[in-house]
């Protein structure tokens, strides 16, 4: 529900907290496999009401930019251990709350697309081994002038891409599962009631709110993922 909530009403930047702390109970790897393919239920729902409302271009560097960073994880998802990946994810996760709290003047002028390509390349690479590509995305878009649905439309069609880019090699990876499929059939129901609530709190629900409590979520099982990785 809250990656549903958070990919169809926030930007997409906090679903990744979903796979975080599934990482505290599974290994990494499961934890990313059983949410790959709820995500892209996730974003197939959101797709139609937002639909057309993107900025094509933006989207379009930024899904261009993202394929490259996609390989870079697989190389890396090939030779890191689950300690690794915890170490990693529990970074990415402490990470995204430092850029998200860290006190910083608006960005007064638009990125050039190379800086888009940039921000795409990163956000491929982290979205492959820890879901949490919106940041890196968000830098560039924040920059680009857009409204509220623009933005948020935007980083449907750019994560649907990235989702479908990462399907294949999540699969000769080895991260899907029998067990992962039969959790995700379960599970499958409250992604799309939070994909629901998401579209109507886009409109009514305190963007603040809602990260303040993904804040405190990120902090706490990110110490938690690093310490589990180091001890």
């Amino acid at each position: 529900m809250f990656a549903g909530i958070s990919k169809a009403g926030f930007g997409s930047g906090a679903a990744f907290a979903s796979a975080v702390l599934l990482a505290l109970i599974l290994p990494p790897a499961q934890a990313l496999g059983l949410m790959l393919p709820l995500l892209m239920l996730v974003d197939l729902m959101t797709l139609r009401p937002y639909w057309g409302r993107w900025s094509w271009l933006d989207a379009k560097v930024l899904i261009l930019g993202a394929l490259p960073g996609v390989v870079s994880g697989v190389a890396l998802f090939r030779v890191a251990n689950d300690d690794v990946l915890r170490l990693l994810i529990g970074a990415v996760s402490l990470a995204f709350v430092a850029w998200q709290l860290w006190p910083r003047k608006a960005i007064a002028a638009q990125l050039p697309v190379g800086a888009g390509v940039i921000a795409g390349g990163v956000a491929g690479f982290t979205s492959f081994v820890s879901h949490a590509g919106g940041p890196p995305a968000a830098v560039y878009l924040l920059s680009r002038g857009l409204n509220k649905t623009s933005y948020q439309a935007t980083t449907v069609l750019v994560f649907w891409a990235i989702n479908i880019a990462k399907f294949v090699p999540y699969a000769f990876l080895g991260v899907f599962t029998l067990e992962t499929v039969k959790a995700g059939i379960l599970l499958a129901p409250f992604a799309c009631l939070g994909a629901y609530i998401g579209v109507k709190a886009h409109h009514a629900v305190s963007e603040r709110v809602f990260f303040m409590v993904t804040y405190v979520l990120l902090s706490v099982t990110g110490v938690k993922l690093i310490y589990d990785a180091l001890v």
